[in-house]
């Protein structure tokens, strides 16, 4: 069926709930592989543009630490390596674990007060670590950090505001705002570290997160009413996690935060041993690598290919990525071989966070998609916590270079299994 169906959506105020086509129609339509075009309402347009930055304000936050952290925290008196990264990785356990339980709050109290609770609890941990005068003080910041986990909440309220028809393109744009916060923590940690040192990092994270609950509450537009939670599907989160193609895409985010959390540990003082590159200047060695990983995500994302199979040796290429620039990371003595790394790390990075959910999207069975997008969720987190504190007991017998190359072991295995395993991603194709 060679034609596209062109659907424009009235600007002004249409309403959310009015299907901007007919739904048997669009399902009859894309089942015949026709794509159709439908434009996002003014309305819709603001919803997206304000919860990307309400989401994206946090996330900033939650990752400015990263390039500083495992460098600095050594000036606190009870300073080791386990407990450094396990400082990193804290944050995890309160968000795989409470993920869930803080969706199910917000669908019963309504997702503004749920998520303002969250950021809230972010705040409080921000000010916590910065006033902490030990690191077990900061693991408690960040703990609490953790355990705002609204992010399953967020995305939820960004559904409740757009219709399904241009929910992919609300989503995007709250991911390309994800993807930026990232960037930019990278480039303007060791800035801001000049500034005042590691509290005053952790109090701009407490600050941006009220900043945060200001911008909710002002520009964020009112979601509809909540309504009594439906009773959850019988052992549906059972189903989802013995579907394996769903486990492998969950194990697969699990070993990526981790393989992240881990490279941060090691990464900053690596930078300033090899190639004696001052905490301040460490932007010079991100901000490129994030320029080519940022071109390079068309190779992952982008294409006209539809085939889950094709996607899934997206993802090994990706992974393989990750290794071996983890690899040229621990190996590598000189600006070029360092560089390298870091793009390869970097680009394979970004390809999997921008395949892993499309994959999970697709696969999940429509009436269990949020199961399967909240385990993912939890495996993610829990791979960030793992792989920090995993990444601190290895820093403590070995060097930063040990923690980069058993990271880069990880990455190579779990890329072979990844290969052994892809073809089942075409079986849904």
């Amino acid at each position: 069926m060679e034609c596209c169906v062109h659907v424009i959506a009235r600007q002004g105020d249409l309403a959310l709930d009015q299907p901007a086509v007919d739904p048997p129609a669009l399902a009859q339509a894309r089942a015949h592989g026709v794509v159709e075009t439908v434009k996002l309402t003014a309305h819709e347009r603001r919803a997206a543009l304000a919860m990307a930055l309400v989401i994206g304000l946090r996330m900033f936050g939650l990752f400015l630490i990263l390039p500083v952290f495992a460098a600095q925290a050594r000036a606190y008196p009870d300073a080791v390596p386990w407990l450094i990264g396990l400082a990193i990785g804290v944050y995890g356990i309160g968000q795989a674990t409470l993920q869930v339980p803080f969706g199910l709050l917000s669908d019963r109290i309504g997702r503004r007060p749920t998520i303002s609770l969250g950021l809230i609890l972010f705040a409080v941990g921000g000010f916590v670590a910065a006033l902490a005068a030990s690191l077990k003080m900061v693991v408690v910041g960040r703990a609490l950090q953790g355990m705002g986990a609204v992010s399953g909440a967020g995305l939820a309220l960004a559904s409740d505001l757009s219709r399904d028809a241009v929910r992919s393109k609300v989503m995007a744009i709250i991911g390309v705002s994800i993807g930026g916060s990232f960037v930019l923590a990278l480039i303007l940690g060791a800035p801001l570290y000049a500034i005042g040192g590691l509290p005053f990092l952790f109090a701009v994270t407490g600050g941006l997160a009220l900043l945060s609950l200001l911008l909710l509450w002002t520009i964020v537009p009112r979601p509809p009413a909540p309504v009594a939670a439906s009773a959850p599907v019988p052992g549906g989160l059972r189903r989802v996690l013995a579907d394996r193609r769903l486990l492998m895409l969950d194990l697969s985010v699990f070993v990526l935060h981790a393989l992240l959390t881990a490279a941060f540990v090691a990464l900053p003082t690596l930078l300033i041993d090899r190639l004696d590159l001052p905490l301040a200047r460490h932007w010079q060695f991100y901000l490129p690598a994030m320029i080519v990983a940022a071109l390079c995500l068309g190779l992952f994302a982008g294409g006209r290919s539809t085939a889950l199979g094709r996607l899934g040796w997206r993802q090994v290429i990706a992974l393989g990525l990750c290794a071996v620039g983890l690899l040229l990371l621990a190996r590598g003595t000189g600006v070029i071989v360092i560089g390298l790394g870091g793009f390869a790390f970097f680009a394979g990075f970004t390809g999997l966070e921008a395949l892993l959910p499309t994959l999970v999207s697709r696969l999940a069975p429509e009436d269990q998609r949020g199961a399967a997008l909240g385990a993912y969720s939890s495996l993610q987190f829990l791979g960030a916590f793992v792989g920090g504190l995993g990444a601190g007991v290895l820093l403590g017998r070995f060097s930063e270079a040990g923690v980069l190359l058993a990271a880069a072991i990880l990455a190579g295995v779990w890329c072979l299994v990844l290969a052994w395993l892809s073809r089942d991603l075409g079986q849904a194709d």
